[in-house]
């Protein structure tokens, strides 16, 4: 079975691993979403691609979800002390080689797919772990600009844009976000395998990651969208909300910026019944299933919290069990 995901973040690293669980033999592509991307310090980092390749290679700090294990900072110290910031975003010593590793092989000319692939090398996820484009898109939030600690370039309404690394680490989501922007997005293209993968899969899953600026971001990428339509398998998604609240993360903030209801319901139509075949909402959430229904979506309430692995991997199984029902 050929499966393809669009990940980004802790909840979709945590379920990936619940699926190469689920199904062993399974040949996984994974879409990642690069949006989160961030230049620091001279470096290029990539957070969610980073949190999908340690999670799966085993070096992930469990207890954060993302980040290296037995992680040192003395490198941050020393910046702190040189007065060299963002104080606000930490990068621990481990973690600085991967980034330097990128950035020399950004200079010497390789495209960040190629990259990736070859940091997989070491990490060997057991998935084939694509970037969504090979092109810089970064997703920023539009706040107001008395909320953001600075009141430097605001436009002629009082907000301004952040990156979406600022809104979240260092504002902690805490603050009304009026708008999300994934800028480059437009003149982006799906980096090369994105559409192949996509084309020969046997089903294409949308793990409980932000539908907003994750899986969102990856399906802003001319092309992506457009593909997933035109392949005419089964397209099932998890809800990353549960009980009108996001299992973790900032959700509920980034599908308030785009005008959306923070529910299973709600997460559900603005993917689009055009998208989606079949959605997975928490049992608490049951009462949702005739509206999803309702809105040309298949839907079914299961268990959806990934408290450990096999919960994780239970997951999984019910989504694809859902595929071939819906294949059927």
């Amino acid at each position: 079975m050929r499966i393809v995901v669009l990940a980004g973040g802790i909840g979709g690293a945590r379920f990936l691993r619940g699926l190469k669980s689920a199904a062993p033999d399974a040949d996984i592509t994974v879409i990642g979403n690069t949006g989160d991307d961030i230049h620091l310090f001279g470096l290029k980092v990539c957070p969610d691609l980073d949190t999908v390749m340690y999670t799966l290679g085993g070096g992930v700090h469990e207890e954060q979800g993302w980040g290296r294990a037995e992680e040192t900072f003395a490198v941050k110290e020393e910046l702190t002390a040189y007065g060299v910031g963002p104080e606000w975003f930490s990068l621990g010593d481990r973690d600085f080689a991967t980034h330097i590793i990128r950035t020399q092989m950004i200079a010497a000319g390789y495209p960040l797919s190629a990259i990736t692939e070859a940091l997989c090398a070491r990490w060997q996820p057991g998935v084939r772990l694509i970037p969504m484009t090979d092109d810089r898109v970064e997703t920023h939030v539009v706040i107001s600009a008395s909320d953001s600690g600075s009141a430097a370039g605001p436009d002629d309404r009082g907000r301004k844009a952040v990156h979406l690394q600022e809104y979240w680490v260092r504002l902690h989501a805490s603050v009304p976000a009026h708008a999300v922007l994934p800028v480059g997005a437009e003149q982006s293209k799906p980096a090369p395998g994105v559409l192949e993968a996509i084309a020969k899969a046997d089903v294409i899953l949308f793990p409980p990651s932000n539908p907003v600026v994750s899986v969102g971001t990856i399906l802003a990428v001319p092309g992506i969208r457009e593909a997933i339509t035109a392949a005419g398998v089964p397209v099932i998604g998890l809800s990353p909300i549960v009980g009108n609240a996001p299992v973790r993360g900032m959700a509920d903030k980034m599908l308030t910026a785009v005008g959306v209801e923070a529910t299973a319901a709600a997460v559900a139509a603005h993917y689009s019944s055009a998208l989606l075949d079949g959605w997975l909402v928490d049992t608490v959430d049951a009462a949702a299933v005739g509206k999803v229904e309702e809105a040309g979506i298949g839907c079914r309430a299961v268990p959806l919290m990934m408290t450990d692995v096999e919960a994780a991997a239970q997951m999984a199984r019910e989504a694809l069990a859902f595929a071939s029902e819906v294949r059927a």
